[in-house]
């Protein structure tokens, strides 16, 4: 819709995982050398982790795009099934006849048909995506696969990818057999800030255009903060501004768009609301990437964040600043002050105490002169959103 406009020669930021759109950041990058290491020297088991929207279907599928010699692959995307089931889906991607089989015939089938592609000095490999929903009796059932072996070489080899709750679930003792035969471990990590201001440029620029639209420092802070440093989150908040410059013929993403598209997606309840854990010994990225929290826990972090850096800022003025910078600075902290009423009127309605608290928290501030500070902050209502416009409503069809 707004390609030509900005002349780009595709959409930059579509949610389609596209290979050539690939962005290694430093975990990317570890991943894909761990990955291309074990399918190259035929390692066991692999497993690849990260949160939801992190890339690992991306990565996947730029991995497969190197041509491997002689790889004849089955992929397993739905795994919300039985043992048969899983079995079934597994000779069907490898093209073998599935109907009216049972468990014993299904895996006899897979057997002599691994057997021959060994003879042939092909690799079979098997990718099991969504791997954390399978059953801990499922996952034992695909530990026994990899026994399919010959005297100096396993016949199969099997990737698990999922979500970090996966490797919680393959902690449990019953499948140690399993967990020890994982011979290649990675987890993606999310984007850091420097990392996601990269990713953007990135895909502006491998969609034909790297200066079609300019994102100042405090916009990318804003997109930064609620994605996170998620990919896909990313590209849902990048997407829209886009549109939303189109619309006003922009070439310049504002800050205060940001905030408007951010507002209008009902972010933090559609996009957090859900609980994001982080991997056992996995080191969350930067910014609070991967952690426990919930929608409220998003707004106590937002508000921390920025005490935090008011606190560091009025510091800053006390012992350094003088004259009319002092007036640059207070100009500041009433912007970030409206910013942080801003947010804790979007969560009013969720909770009357965390505003009792935030308010006790404001008051604590030992603030130097507190008679050159504004004290009349006024939060002033805003236009319905351009996303509101366009769509109607809430864009995702959320009951208030």
């Amino acid at each position: 819709m707004y390609e030509t406009f900005y002349n780009l020669r595709v959409k930059p930021f579509e949610l389609v995982p596209d290979p050539k759109f690939i962005y290694l950041s430093k975990s990317h990058k570890k991943a894909l050398t761990f990955l291309d290491y074990g399918i190259r020297e035929r390692a066991g088991f692999i497993l690849l982790t990260g949160e939801v929207g992190s890339g690992k279907t991306t990565i996947i599928r730029d991995l497969l795009n190197k041509r491997y010699e002689q790889l004849v692959l089955a992929k397993v995307f739905n795994t919300r099934v039985t043992s048969e089931q899983l079995l079934a889906m597994i000779n069907d991607d490898f093209g073998l006849q599935t109907q009216n089989k049972d468990k014993v015939t299904l895996i006899r089938d897979l057997n002599e048909f691994l057997v021959e592609q060994y003879a042939r000095g092909n690799h079979p490999i098997l990718i099991i995506d969504e791997a954390q929903n399978l059953a801990e009796e499922l996952l034992e059932e695909v530990r026994m696969l990899s026994n399919l072996e010959t005297s100096d070489c396993k016949l199969l080899q099997i990737i698990l990818v999922g979500q970090p709750e996966l490797r919680t679930i393959l902690s449990a003792p019953s499948l140690r057999q399993l967990r020890q035969r994982i011979s290649i471990n990675c987890h993606l990590q999310s984007l850091n800030r420097q990392e996601t201001e990269r990713y953007i440029m990135h895909r502006l620029e491998v969609a034909g255009n790297a200066l079609a639209v300019e994102f100042p420092f405090e916009s990318l802070d804003v997109v930064f903060r609620y994605s996170k440093g998620i990919p896909r989150l990313i590209n849902i908040i990048c997407d829209f501004l886009m549109l939303s410059a189109f619309a006003e013929e922009m070439r310049v993403i504002p800050v205060e768009m940001v905030r408007e598209v951010i507002g209008d997606l009902d972010f933090d309840n559609h996009f957090w609301s859900a609980t994001v854990t982080v991997p056992p010994g996995g080191q969350p990225a930067d910014a609070g990437a991967c952690l426990q929290r919930s929608a409220e826990g998003s707004l106590n972090q937002d508000v921390s964040d920025m005490l935090t850096d008011i606190s560091r800022r009025m510091d800053a003025l006390e012992n350094n600043l003088g004259g009319s910078q002092v007036q640059t600075v207070l100009n500041e902290f009433q912007d970030r002050f409206t910013q942080l009423q801003n947010n804790v009127t979007s969560h009013m309605a969720k909770s009357d105490s965390q505003i009792f608290s935030l308010l006790r928290k404001l008051d604590e501030i030992a603030v130097p002169n507190k008679s050159e500070i504004p004290t009349d902050i006024s939060h002033e209502s805003t236009n319905v959103g351009f996303v509101r416009r366009v769509f109607g409503g809430d864009p995702f069809s959320r009951r208030k």
